[in-house]
């Protein structure tokens, strides 16, 4: 696994190149939405050798292993035609037909923007990206370090930072919780999900069973609702 705050200091050396991500904010802005269709590709793999019948809700093309993950491919001038003028604003228009996913994906992008201006550098960011499994447990839970970085770079820098609950604080206070199958979970002072991604790694860990691994539609009147309250602004 590689060290985190050697993969981030590369990426982060990589995107000052660039002209248009001339920030923290901007820097981390842009990884974010990178990393999201990473880990969403990612999941989707997995979700594809557990269910015959699963069908992405996105597009081909526009899938992070479609366009991303060859190390040679799509870069330059039309690396930034192809996300400035059809990734990010087909993500933004996704509808779906009702599938709840792609709405989620549909907000996850509706102020997603690409500041960086060079293509052969974001391609160079997107194979950084590209050597982190997140189907591997160890790459997985080291996003959280990841994002911990560079949150601590942008209160460190005097930015608009937020205020983090470390990775080993929100796992021991889920465990305490100890939320179970079919019970509600609310985070009203959600920020960053840290512990909502606790909880459902906590959840996870009972699932017998297919229909465990499905999300609920509907939730008991009688379930408790477990309630994290979390420092994330």
């Amino acid at each position: 696994m590689p060290n985190v705050s050697n993969l981030v200091k590369t990426i982060q050396d990589i995107m000052r190149k660039d002209a248009g991500t001339y920030g923290d904010a901007q820097r981390l802005e842009q990884l974010g939405w990178m990393f999201f269709l990473k880990i969403f590709d990612d999941r989707e793999k997995e979700m594809e050798l557990l269910r015959d019948n699963y069908r992405s809700p996105l597009p081909k093309h526009l899938r992070w292993s479609t366009w991303a993950t060859d190390d040679e491919g799509i870069t330059g001038d039309a690396l930034l035609d192809f996300v400035n003028n059809t990734l990010l604003p087909k993500l933004k228009a996704m509808t779906g037909g009702g599938d709840k996913i792609a709405g989620l994906i549909r907000m996850a992008f509706e102020d997603a923007n690409n500041y960086m201006k060079n293509g052969t550098l974001m391609r160079q960011v997107i194979n950084k990206i590209n050597g982190i499994d997140f189907n591997a447990s160890d790459d997985r839970h080291m996003f959280g370090d990841i994002y911990e970085k560079l949150l601590k770079d942008l209160q460190s820098a005097g930015n608009a930072g937020e205020f983090y609950t470390p990775r080993a604080v929100t796992q021991f206070i889920v465990e305490q919780v100890n939320p179970r199958l079919g019970e509600t979970i609310l985070d009203p002072a959600c920020g960053t999900g840290g512990f909502l991604v606790c909880a459902i790694e906590h959840l996870r860990k009972q699932a017998k069973t297919e229909a465990h691994n499905a999300p609920s539609r509907t939730a008991s009147p009688a379930s408790r609702k477990s309630t994290c309250r979390t420092s994330c602004a």
